[in-house]
């Protein structure tokens, strides 16, 4: 960063300030716009597609600056922000007028992708976290969205569980000790690097750390929270607030209790079944649109969706509590137009989870407390209803005397048009303060006398085109046509001179002047005072709007579960002990919305402990093998969050996890091939399944040689019916018939296939699952459904016909050929040894069809290459 070569004061103060926000842009005040200078300047105008301009142009050191509008600034720190650029506001912290030399400026706070309040810089339906991590004996993260309040840590001794869970949560920021070395670098090659904010391991000192929880919640022990023993994650918790601190300037107090939360309390989903069974984001754009929760979000609140996301991610375990949340769903299909009628009250609170929040940090607006207003508003009638149902979960525990006491205070306070300026006036009702109603009435009522002594003056003076006006420069005065200038008393004294006029002042109209003024500045003073009073107020009584947040989400989910049931003919599922999953007619919720020209064919699965653990099942690409694999496990995963599910009938056992092998991809950055990020996938799911999980596998060994896949599948299988000694639920889809023989040698294994109609060489799918297993791969069918050339597919048909009989695809003279030049010893291999061996390798008695037609494709190109050469 280039100085000039003497700054002036302004630059200095400028400097001293940046020197503390190094890693940050520095939003500087000046005046109505925040400037941006040196290295920060060119940054910003580079990624704001501003104006790059400079001070002190013909210097010899110009300085680089920019600037935005503070009125439009939100939008720009939103591009910033959005590159992961973190912005710290340096704010004028006394009032110009009253300064002696230069406005004393401080930064009132650090934006970071984490540390985000402002409504137009979230999404409304997600939660923005910041999560820090901490690996010592255990392995801890704690994360907070500041925005809702919402505070959470979990601890465990495997760090890779807690690595998942990280992704899990996709944080926007991640706060790691810099002096981590290897958390440090492997946040970097998993996560978001330029999301990753280093701190100093001072940061995550334990004592330190306790303290500061204390000092947040005003406690005297953690004892009382439970949080004995979980060191790493109290190190983490009090990251956070220690980095909130700094960058916030202010404690959150609106902060809730930090939930310790154990994994093993909720059916675990990790990262890549979360993606496989597309619960949040598709596999083809990572989009919501298309995804399990696009489809039965039916929330009517904001705070209702965030809070689905996190039913869906975290199903439970705990009968009773489904039972709940079943019942409570029951009830308002049962009255259905209650319901609708909730939905509709529903409609009408706003984000008060997020409006708690701005008043405990002080960046409430008149506007918030009008939306706070409304809300509460509904709150009795809402209520009312639900005194009709008898599910305990619509009895809130809510004072309402104090919620009647916030609302009476803002119904008296607040105009109904209150701007969203703090510091402009015009917030207030009429009669609300009596000295602010004089005030009022003294700015009110100068426009009558204005208009009484513009008429005195022209019956004074003569002079009918006499008009008194006001502006900003000169405040109020008298102005009249040049013309008529001679006519002026000699008591008027002349203020400026323009081509067709001239401008006045006198002394009683400046001693009007100054009696307006005063009031108005000591309105608007006044208003400011009040305003900061009821938001302190409000800000005292975050907790009871955050109850009354967290119950409208939680209602609002259940009326929506219930929307989506009668719209889409969900069936309650019930939950047994016997260890079964019985699923008659499931249906794929997200396939079957999607579908328009065709109906959705439904399927039975029966999965137990005993005879129907693990089910083999073949059948060719496209006939459905996949979907009935998803939509099993989506079907379980929604029944144990409380939902009603796609099927005619459901009975499910509690499942402790799910785990999916579904779908092929390399993951390029991190160096993995398809086969090796197959089978870590793999071995996940062996070393961590129990008899009371749910495993969903789809084509495993495909990303090796046919030997090495079907062994590695047939050991796979064979391993889980008998895992740890009782098995574990399986869905086995694969194109290796070989593994139907395991249904003769397997007591818990049976073989199903989705049947396929063939007529004159081509095939329809009938996407039904029956039992038995397949006969044929249909692989060239598939391929001409495909829309490979009629040629290259009766080709294709000939070879597999000649493979199928025994015959050599190859002619005798290139076999012939092949067989000479395989005599010509060399000390390195040639390529036609290499390939007469890959055919001698082959023994088609142990190939299917497709894997014969690909590797007869690879051997021609290879002979044709060797011929050619």
């Amino acid at each position: 960063m280039s100085r000039e070569k003497k700054n002036t004061p302004m630059m200095e103060q400028y400097l001293a300030i940046k020197k503390d926000y190094k890693d940050t842009l520095l939003f500087y005040r000046m005046g109505d716009f925040y400037e941006m200078f040196y290295d920060d300047a060119k940054e910003a105008a580079s990624i704001l597609e501003i104006a790059l301009t400079a001070r002190n142009k013909n210097s010899p050191n110009p300085v680089p600056m920019c600037g935005v509008p503070i009125k439009s600034a939100d939008i720009y720190i939103a591009k910033l922000i959005e590159k992961d650029i973190k912005v710290a506001i340096c704010e004028q912290t006394e009032d110009p007028a009253e300064a002696k030399g230069l406005v004393r400026r401080e930064v009132v706070r650090v934006i970071t992708p984490g540390m985000i309040q402002e409504p137009e810089l979230l999404k409304e339906d997600e939660n923005n976290f910041i999560a820090a991590i901490t690996v010592n004996k255990n392995a801890g993260i704690a994360y907070i969205d500041i925005s809702t309040g919402d505070y959470r840590i979990t601890e465990n001794k495997n760090p890779e569980i807690i690595f998942e869970e990280l992704k899990k949560i996709n944080p926007s920021e991640i706060i790691v000790s810099e002096e981590n070395l290897f958390l440090v670098e492997h946040i970097k090659s998993n996560f978001n690097a330029k999301a990753l904010t280093l701190l100093p391991d001072s940061y995550f000192d334990i004592k330190a750390c306790k303290e500061k929880i204390l000092e947040q919640f005003n406690l005297r022990s953690l004892k009382g929270l439970g949080y004995n023993h979980l060191d790493a994650s109290i190190s983490s918790a009090g990251a956070i607030l220690f980095y909130i601190a700094d960058t916030q300037k202010k404690k959150a107090s609106h902060l809730k209790y930090p939930e310790k939360y154990s994994l093993d309390n909720h059916l675990v989903l990790d990262e890549t079944t979360s993606k496989n069974l597309e619960l949040i984001s598709t596999l083809r754009d990572n989009s919501r649109k298309g995804s399990l929760l696009d489809i039965i979000d039916n929330t009517v609140t904001a705070m209702g969706s965030r809070l689905l996301k996190q039913w869906l991610l975290y199903p439970l375990i705990e009968k009773e509590k489904i039972f709940e949340r079943q019942d409570a769903v029951s009830e308002f299909i049962l009255h259905r137009l209650k319901n609708d009628d909730i939905r509709n009250l529903l409609k009408q609170i706003y984000d008060i989870e997020r409006l708690a929040t701005r008043f405990s940090m002080g960046s409430a607006t008149p506007r918030d407390m009008l939306s706070l207003k409304n809300s509460l508003l509904v709150l009795p009638e809402l209520l009312q209803y639900l005194t009709f149902f008898n599910s305990p979960i619509f009895k809130p525990n809510i004072s309402m005397e104090e919620t009647d006491e916030i609302f009476k205070l803002l119904e008296n306070a607040i105009s109904d048009d209150a701007p969203i300026s703090i510091t402009e006036g015009g917030i207030f009702k009429k009669d609300f303060n009596q000295e602010l109603n004089e005030l009022i009435s003294l700015s009110t009522d100068s426009k009558s006398w204005l208009a009484s002594y513009e008429a005195k003056e022209k019956t004074n003076t003569g002079i009918n085109t006499l008009r008194v006006k006001f502006n900003k420069i000169f405040g109020y005065f008298i102005e009249i046509p040049k013309s008529q200038a001679d006519k002026m008393p000699v008591n008027y004294i002349r203020k400026q001179t323009l081509v067709n006029s001239e401008r006045y002042i006198n002394e009683e109209l400046k001693a009007f002047e100054d009696k307006v003024l005063f009031a108005e500045e000591k309105r608007k003073k006044l208003e400011y005072k009040l305003f900061c009073e009821i938001r302190s107020f409000i800000a005292d009584k975050s907790r009871l709007i955050q109850n009354i947040a967290a119950f409208t989400a939680t209602l609002d989910i259940l009326s929506s579960f219930a929307a989506t049931a009668l719209q889409r003919n969900y069936v309650k599922p019930k939950i047994n002990n016997e260890k079964i999953i019985c699923i008659k007619n499931g249906r794929h919720p997200v396939v079957e919305s999607m579908l328009e020209s065709e109906r959705f064919v439904p399927n039975d699965v029966y999965l137990d402990n005993h005879e129907n653990q693990v089910l083999i099942i073949t059948g060719p690409n496209m006939a459905g093998k996949s979907t009935i694999l998803r939509q099993t496990a989506i079907i379980v995963l929604l029944a144990q969050t409380g939902s009603y599910v796609p099927a005619e009938f459901a009975d499910i056992a509690i499942t402790d996890r799910i785990f999916t092998r579904v779908g092929a991809s390399d993951n390029l950055a991190g160096g993995q091939s398809t086969f090796m990020v197959e089978m870590e996938e793999t071995a996940n799911i062996i070393n961590n399944a129990t008899k009371d999980s749910l495993v969903v596998m789809d084509e495993i060994g495909r990303g090796t040689s046919t030997f090495d896949g079907i062994s590695i599948a047939w050991a796979v299988a064979e391993s889980l019916h008998s895992l740890k000694g009782n098995g574990v639920k399986t869905l086995f889809a694969t194109h290796y018939h070989e593994l139907t023989e395991l249904e003769n040698t397997l007591p818990k294994v049976k073989n199903f296939t989705v049947a396929v109609k063939e007529e004159n060489g081509k095939i329809s799918f009938l996407r039904k699952m029956i039992k038995g297993g397949a006969n044929k791969s249909y692989g060239i069918q598939v391929a001409g459904l495909a829309g490979i050339p009629i040629n290259v597919i009766e080709r294709a048909k000939i070879l597999l016909h000649r493979m199928e009989s025994g015959e050599h695809i190859l002619s005798n003279k290139q076999l012939k050929k092949l067989k000479n030049r395989s005599k010509q010893l060399e000390f390195f291999p040639t390529p036609e040894k290499k390939l007469v061996e890959s055919i001698s390798n082959l023994n088609i008695n142990e190939i299917t069809p497709v894997e014969a037609l690909n590797c007869l494709s690879a051997l021609i190109e290879e002979a044709k290459k060797i011929l050619t050469d």
